[in-house]
């Protein structure tokens, strides 16, 4: 009682606010620029257990945005050093530690354990998971995205109101993320604590729920609209109807003699086909080295063009390559037009 004191003197919590706060399950996926400050404020609020789902480990560029970690983490599991330090601030949350990516297998059996979900991805084919699975769980969820300077806010699923296909009926071939754009570390603290700021209010059943909305800012300019989304239950039938619909989206490269290295995680989209292609994600570099040819030309290429630069460095420097070519600007500039 001491602990929460302030927040329980509001109308809006009381007593009762506070046990609905400790019996409330949130999920987080991904334990980044956004998951981080919305944890700590769920865990902060009283939240009784927090779900951190990251499959990634800490990077040094992860520093400057994502506030839960520190040098020391460096290569340790973000969701793990996550749960490390909520739980020196908040012992008494329980935090659930799920080191995987949520795929089309095990989505919902996942969600269906907890009461709401916060989105903390950057990427589209995973909010589309996210929406689907959570359709047939029947659970909301708390939707962010960052374009550079820019952000968005939504709530969606939440007492049948529209869903995120009902806002996004189809999908870009190109995910937009912060490796590829840049982004300062307030956009997404501030995003996450208002994704915090509307699981609050879902689970105290207090204020008005940015469902049916959609909120977009610009920290520069200091603007703010909020759109009104139109809720198309044609969309949500088809996903009851027939499941979770993965978005994959297919392509093909500009030269089928060419050899390709794709060091994106296997999450990724587009996937190109070809037998002219080796997918070897970042992390898993040092075991399959000998995978890669060192007797003719390689293009090694990801997203941005960013982590397929620091492959090329530590295959040069570990393994003696001297062979590999970066493809400046990722995939999108080696995709086949046609």
């Amino acid at each position: 009682m001491n602990r929460y004191e302030r927040q329980i003197k509001l109308q809006e919590v009381g007593v009762d606010g506070q046990d609905r706060l400790r019996h409330a399950k949130v999920l987080i996926v991904g334990v980044g620029g956004l998951g981080c400050p919305a944890a700590l404020y769920l865990s902060a609020a009283g939240v009784g257990t927090i779900g951190l789902m990251d499959h990634d480990k800490v990077d040094v560029t992860n520093l400057h945005r994502q506030v839960l970690f520190q040098e020391s983490d460096l290569g340790k599991s973000k969701a793990v050093a996550a749960a490390e330090q909520l739980s020196k601030r908040s012992s008494e949350v329980v935090f659930e530690i799920i080191q995987e990516s949520l795929t089309q297998e095990n989505a919902q059996s996942i969600i269906d354990r907890y009461d709401i979900v916060l989105d903390g991805t950057d990427n589209f084919e995973t909010k589309y998971l996210i929406n689907d699975a959570c359709i047939l769980s029947e659970k909301p969820w708390v939707y962010a995205s960052i374009y550079k300077n820019e952000g968005q806010l939504s709530v969606f699923n939440y007492q049948d109101g529209p869903s995120y296909r009902c806002l996004f009926p189809k999908t870009t071939r190109q995910n937009i993320s912060c490796e590829a754009t840049g982004v300062l570390g307030v956009l997404p603290g501030m995003l996450g604590t208002m994704q915090a700021t509307e699981v609050l209010k879902m689970i105290l059943g207090k204020g008005e729920v940015l469902s049916g909305k959609l909120k977009l800012f610009n920290i520069f300019s200091g603007a703010e609209q909020l759109i009104n989304i139109k809720k198309r239950p044609e969309e949500i039938e088809k996903i009851k109807t027939n499941g979770i619909v993965p978005v994959k989206l297919e392509c093909t490269l500009k030269s089928e003699f060419q050899w390709y290295l794709d060091v994106r995680e296997t999450f990724e989209q587009p996937k190109p086909s070809g037998n002219n292609i080796l997918k070897i994600p970042m992390a898993d570099l040092v075991v399959r080295h000998h995978e890669i040819p060192k007797d003719q030309e390689v293009m090694v290429f990801c997203q941005s063009g960013k982590r397929s630069q620091n492959a090329i460095e530590i295959l040069e420097r570990e393994f003696g390559f001297n062979n590999l070519i970066n493809v400046e600007g990722g995939i999108e500039t080696i995709i086949n037009g046609d």
